[in-house]
């Protein structure tokens, strides 16, 4: 009777996972790259980078203003007192005045390179942010699926023995076993509700994971699989040295700082300004007037020099600082990758767990029959088995997740490698509004206004 028992008790086990596994399926109605979507639409740390990229943007179109002329007005009005006899009690003067650079040794033009080689280096910072968000999405969706998995695993376990502690207590009160028998599955149960609260617990923090990444609540997930990584170790190293935005950013930082070393060395050339003024006083009296100057500096008290030693320094650490970003990337590839070889050989070995202790299970239920094995015998061959099929949910989800860290490490976890369907954001669109420093009632900065009116809704 014991053995029969168990059998049912084992068959209810594999038909309660089954059937599970079929009807999650069967509801399952979300993807990743449904989630991936959300997630790069809705990014609040996306929108804020982007916004961190415009005003890089309005930099360029500042330093490309100071190549053009400067045109200003000024009003002023004055008495003075004792005046002449016959002087205007008050004078007044409107004037109109325009400036421009002749000169100034490239100073303007190497500031316009630089901001250019700036933004450059912000985009590749979204680029990485980017990856950032995606990555975490991954990671959270995973998460929710895995936990919702062993909450199965765990509700169904918790049926089980709930119907082997009623078959032990109906043969306890015929004489069949002991109370030992009951209290063992008395006491499976209750581990069998603390490990459910337990999986409760991780998935309520998986969901809200899950909200903070995605933007939203999850549905039923599908499964997924791992990311094609085809490249091997080294392959991959190569791409990531060429491609990764952390890596190309500290090259533009570094061309940034060398251009800034020109720049500051432009401090000792002379200044070439021409100037021209137009005014009319209280008598309609006007007045013209031309100036071209020409200067430079003869002694500052050693700023100059100190201004050139000061960008040579910037230069060396973003050089130092493009060195730490290939060790790191390099590192982060060599990692990703050793991740990636372990959770595939600890699926594997998962999956031979799974075999191993469903074997062991079946032999144990039988030699249970024969009066060979305890009750506590089959018990714990039964949890055995329970966490070998934890096991393999967690690692599954480890190997996609490790999938996807891997195509971070190289750059490529983006929204237009992973063919997301979103409208991608054009980090050049704005960029070519503003470069050329457009005037606030010209058309294009009338475009630009508006641009910037629908981004804040």
């Amino acid at each position: 009777m014991i053995g029969t028992l168990l059998r049912r008790g084992a068959v209810t086990v594999a038909l309660l996972v089954s059937t599970t596994a079929l009807t999650a399926t069967a509801l399952s109605a979300e993807t990743l790259a449904q989630a991936l979507t959300d997630a790069y639409d809705k990014s609040g740390l996306l929108a804020q980078n982007r916004a961190v990229l415009r005003s890089a943007d309005e930099d360029v179109a500042q330093a490309m203003a100071a190549l053009g002329p400067v045109v200003s007005w000024a009003a002023q009005a004055n008495t003075q007192s004792p005046r002449a006899i016959g002087a205007p009690e008050i004078t007044a003067q409107l004037s109109l005045t325009a400036s421009l650079t002749l000169y100034d040794g490239g100073a303007n033009q190497l500031a316009l390179a630089q901001q250019k080689e700036l933004v450059l280096g912000t985009r590749e910072t979204l680029r990485d942010v980017e990856q950032q968000v995606l990555q975490r999405a991954v990671a959270a969706y995973l998460t929710v699926r895995s936990t919702s998995e062993i909450i199965s695993l765990r509700e169904n376990n918790l049926r089980v023995l709930g119907q082997e502690l009623r078959a032990a207590q109906d043969r306890f009160d015929v004489g069949e076993v002991t109370r030992t028998d009951v209290s063992l599955a008395q006491a499976s149960l209750a581990a069998a509700q603390s490990l459910l609260a337990e999986a409760r617990g991780n998935n309520e923090q998986a969901v809200a994971e899950f909200e903070a990444a995605i933007g939203r609540a999850p549905g039923p997930l599908v499964a997924v699989s791992p990311a094609p990584t085809s490249q091997t170790r080294d392959e991959a190293e190569a791409l990531a040295m060429r491609n990764h935005p952390v890596i190309r950013q500290a090259q533009y930082n570094v061309t940034a700082a060398e251009l800034g070393i020109s720049r500051a060395e432009t401090a000792y050339s002379p200044n070439v300004d021409l100037s021209g003024q137009i005014g009319i006083d209280q008598d309609r009296n006007t007045g013209r007037s031309l100036t071209l100057s020409i200067g430079g500096p003869i002694y500052n008290g050693g700023a100059l020099p100190s201004t050139v030693r000061q960008a040579m320094s910037l230069r060396d650490q973003a050089r130092a600082g493009l060195h730490l970003a290939t060790l790191d990337v390099s590192q982060d590839v060599a990692n990703a990758y050793a991740v990636l070889t372990a959770t595939r050989a600890s699926l594997a070995a998962s999956g031979e767990q799974v075999r191993a202790a469903q074997v062991a299970f079946d032999g144990i239920r039988e030699e249970a029959t024969l009066g060979a094995r305890t009750t506590l015998d089959v018990l714990n061959a039964e949890q055995d088995l329970l966490d070998a099929r934890a096991n393999v949910i967690t690692a599954q989800a480890a190997e996609v997740n490790a999938s996807y860290a891997v195509l971070a490490s190289v750059g490529l976890l983006t929204a237009d490698h992973l063919n997301l369907p979103v409208q991608q954001y054009d980090p050049t669109a704005y960029y070519d509004l503003v470069k050329d420093a457009p005037a606030a009632l010209s058309q294009q900065g009338q475009a630009l206004d508006r641009v910037l009116q629908a981004i804040g809704q």
